[in-house]
């Protein structure tokens, strides 16, 4: 029986992708890019998944592509035009992570180097082991990076200290990170499962339509006049008076109670 390279599982409007290759520490193959590349598609579309968690099979997150098959030749037998189409179409990955109208948390286990930590980069939020091993690591290898990782840490460290994980490419502990502002919490590496499971539930339970609006504006103002981000605002935030949840959320004020919210 053939072994699913991704597993999809869902419960109570939260997505969870396992990547599953622990036997390869979850490189990227051809096979389970593929796939999560459509799985992605499918949840940013999906109005019943209100948030995305990604991680690794086998207590790794993921350690980027899979050098090994990158030795032995695997697609050299394309040409250099089709092999920058593909490796371009998969790295619509990150930009679905970073872009998709709902929260996405990648909870890191283990390594995450290279494209593994680039989509980890490409996600909301990061959970990470103390002790979680995180590097850019293509400099080692040879290679200038790919799947995002220099547009997202230069837009969330700053140019300075991208081309230090970049060239430098140094191996940060997940509290090392955290200093650094690489990832936003951590936990033991024997609890950190659990809470990055808990704390995806809890954005899977939250105002979907308002968290989408959120994400929309913030990346907007990285490129937009404060102008245009005001119109973008206000535009949504009245557009958010007229769900739902906001009618939940105003109802369990006055009740002095938790509001449950329904993603609508």
């Amino acid at each position: 029986m053939t072994k699913d390279v991704l597993i999809e599982q869902r419960d109570a409007g939260l997505l969870t992708l396992t990547l599953n290759r622990p036997e390869r520490r979850n490189a990227l193959s051809g096979e389970l890019s593929e796939r999560l590349l459509v799985a992605v598609q499918r949840a940013d579309r999906d109005p019943d998944v209100r948030a995305v968690l990604v991680r690794g099979a086998g207590g790794t997150f993921c350690v980027g592509g899979d050098v090994k098959a990158m030795a032995e030749g695997a697609e050299r037998s394309a040409t250099v035009d089709q092999r920058v189409r593909t490796l371009r179409q998969r790295s619509e990955i990150s930009r679905l992570l970073h872009e998709m109208a709902k929260p996405t948390v990648a909870l890191i286990e283990g390594a995450a180097a290279g494209a593994g930590l680039s989509i980890a980069l490409a996600c909301d939020f990061r959970i990470a082991g103390e002790q979680a091993k995180l590097t850019m690591a293509f400099a080692k290898v040879g290679l200038s990076g790919d799947f995002g990782g220099s547009y997202l840490l230069a837009k969330l460290l700053g140019g300075a200290a991208a081309r230090d994980l970049y060239i430098n490419s140094p191996v940060l502990t997940g509290a090392e990170a955290r200093a650094r502002g690489l990832v936003h919490r951590t936990a033991s590496d024997a609890e950190v499962a659990a809470a990055g499971i808990e704390w995806a539930q809890e954005l899977a339970s939250g105002p979907t339509v308002a968290f989408g609006y959120m994400k929309q504006a913030i990346n907007l103002a990285g490129h937009a006049s404060m102008a245009t981000t005001l119109d973008f605002e206000a535009m949504n935030h009245i557009r958010c008076t007229a769900t739902d949840d906001h009618k939940e959320a105003a109802a369990a004020f006055v009740a002095k109670r938790k509001p449950t919210f329904k993603g609508q």
